[in-house]
Order: structure tokens, then C-alpha cells, then sequence
């Protein structure tokens, strides 16, 4: 599905602001994200359903089931305005590098970093497209440690896991630097082959071409449907002229990790941070500025409520 932006939806934040002035504003917008065709009832999927003007309910005449437009949702259960989540989701799309939970606090006068971080997180759930088409032709595949050191159970340092990356590499004529297409990144709990083959299956189109170092971790690619061709590094400054995809990518999340976010992820948390990364680096050569929201949007209608609860126990 590609995303087809409305050539009226704001590119700017006071534009943006103007559009969803009121909450009701906000639901009708989300109404029309979510039921673009007509309202559908989540129960039994009957179309006959109407809104009861009384109260920011639809009700089904077949069911008897009464939803609004934010239940199951990302907003499901919100005390907050929607306009106020509509701003948040702006700022965060809007800007490059993102935004800390600190940063979010600030601009939008929360009274503590907790809610800011619970919001990120519910939108960064949202950034996953659960159908996204997987990467094709020639593809980069590598792995690296992301972060900073835990301390393990027994007090001692141990690395932080292990992030597994795939980058569509678009070579031009007697390029020095190839461009890159779409980007896969996850992390995984240890670089056998296993986790490279399974990752690669899960998101890379079988019959590419998969460029990987010389590691026998990535050995079974080509019994997998794959035209593996691996690269010998031999010396490590070789590595970024080998795989320069990968090796560009895998610097730019780190020092976004740091510099937005102070390097303070931890493991637990730290899929959802990629995801975002994923998501903004996706679609950096959009020529709308309002593309970003705009899906952010749309996904979040079509996402699961995720409760602070199951929020805090990623990090168990």
C-alpha cells in the first residue's frame, strides 16, 4: 500500500493546527482514517452502523455494540485531547532527528518525562507496517552492537544485543557511494545463523542478491532462496568500502542514539527506537512534508491499544 497524500493536508505546524482546531475536528478526521469507506462495526463487521449524536459513539443496529473512533486503537483509553496528540505526532514526524521524551514534555507542557515516554513508545508501536513488502534486488546484510554497556546479573559488563541490519543498495554508473533504498532493522539475541537466516527470510525477497561479509553465520543464505555473495574484509577498515550500506547506517543510528536520545535506551526498549528510525529513514525523499503524519496517522487508527503496563514490561 502506498501512501497517497491528500494535496490539501498541512505542511505546516500552524497549518496543521488550523485543520484540527477542535476535538471534534480531530474524530472526524480519524473517523474517515479509519472507516474511509463508511463505519465498520469491530465486532461483527456489519456497515449499518450510525453515530449517535448525543455522545462521540457508533452503534451497531445488528450487534447492539457501542465504539468510538479512538477504541483499539493506539489513543484507546486517552484522557488527553486528540488535538494535543495530533501536535505530538507532528513534532515527531517533522523533525529529522526526532524528539526525546524530554523535549515532548516541554513543547507540549507535560508535567513529567512519564507521560511524554509513553506516548513515543505508543507511536513508535504504530510505526510498524504489519504489511510491508520485504527488500529486493541487491541487498547489504550485516550485524553490530548498538548502544552503549549493560551491566550484567553478575555485576559484570556485558555488550548490548546485537542489531542485524538489510539496506537495499542502489548502484549507480561508477558510484563511490550507492544510494540506498528501504531499510530493515532488528535486533536479535545473537548472530548465529539461525537469527541472520531467519531475519533475512522475514524480510528480504528470495532471489536477491545478498551482499554479507566472509562470517559462517551467514552460510546458509544461499540454501535459502538467496544469490549470496559474500566478502572476504580481511582487514576491519575494509568493512565500510565492502559494505558501505550497512556501515553507514549502522553510524547513523548510533550517533542518532546518542545525540537525541543521550544514548539512554535500554535493551528492552531498544526495537522500538530502530522502528523509528526505520520508519523516518523510509521516507526521507518524500516531497510532501506532510507525508510522515499523514501515515503515522493511519497506522495509529489501525494499531492496537498498547497500555503503559505492557510498556514498562519490555524492559523485564
Amino acid at each position: 500500500m502506498v501512501t497517497v497524500v491528500p494535496e490539501d493536508f498541512p505542511r505546516t505546524l500552524p497549518e496543521f493546527e488550523r485543520r484540527i482546531a477542535t476535538e471534534a475536528r480531530c474524530r472526524e478526521f480519524l473517523a474517515k482514517l479509519r472507516w474511509p469507506d463508511g463505519f465498520v462495526c469491530p465486532t461483527c463487521q456489519s456497515r449499518a452502523g450510525y453515530k449517535l449524536n448525543a455522545r462521540d459513539l457508533f452503534e451497531c443496529p445488528d450487534c447492539g455494540h457501542q465504539t468510538s473512533v479512538t477504541a483499539g486503537t493506539v489513543f484507546h483509553g486517552t484522557r488527553k485531547p486528540l488535538r494535543l496528540w495530533f501536535k505530538a505526532m507532528f513534532l515527531l514526524s517533522a523533525s529529522k532527528a526526532g524528539l526525546s521524551a524530554t523535549s515532548l514534555r516541554r513543547l507540549l507542557g507535560f508535567k513529567s518525562d512519564q507521560t511524554a515516554w509513553a506516548w513515543l513508545h505508543k507511536l513508535r508501536k504504530a510505526m510498524v507496517r504489519p504489511d510491508r513488502p520485504k527488500l529486493e534486488g541487491k541487498v547489504e546484510l550485516d550485524e553490530a552492537y548498538v548502544g552503549g554497556v549493560v551491566e550484567g546479573v553478575s555485576g559484570r559488563a556485558t555488550p548490548n544485543p546485537v542489531v542485524l541490519a538489510a539496506v537495499e543498495r542502489l548502484d549507480g554508473p561508477a558510484s563511490r557511494r550507492p544510494a540506498l533504498g528501504r531499510l530493515r532493522l532488528e535486533v536479535a539475541e545473537d548472530c548465529t545463523e539461525v537469527s541472520t537466516t531467519t531475519f533475512a527470510v522475514a524480510n528480504v525477497v528470495a532471489g536477491s542478491i545478498v551482499l554479507t561479509d566472509g562470517m559462517t553465520s551467514y552460510g546458509e543464505l544461499g540454501q535459502v532462496g538467496y544469490d549470496h555473495r559474500p566478502r572476504r574484509v580481511g582487514k576491519p577498515k575494509r568493512a565500510s568500502k565492502l559494505l558501505p550500506g550497512v556501515h553507514r547506517i549502522f553510524s547513523l543510528v548510533k550517533r542518532w542514539l546518542l545525540s537525541t536520545h543521550q544514548g539512554a535506551v535500554s535493551p528492552g526498549h531498544l526495537q522500538a527506537y530502530l522502528d523509528e528510525f526505520v520508519f523516518r529513514f523510509n521516507r526521507r525523499k518524500s516531497s510532501h512534508p506532510g507525508k510522515l503524519v499523514y501515515r503515522l496517522l493511519e497506522l495509529a487508527v489501525a494499531t492496537k491499544p498498547y497500555p503503559f503496563n505492557s510498556i514498562v514490561a519490555a524492559t523485564a
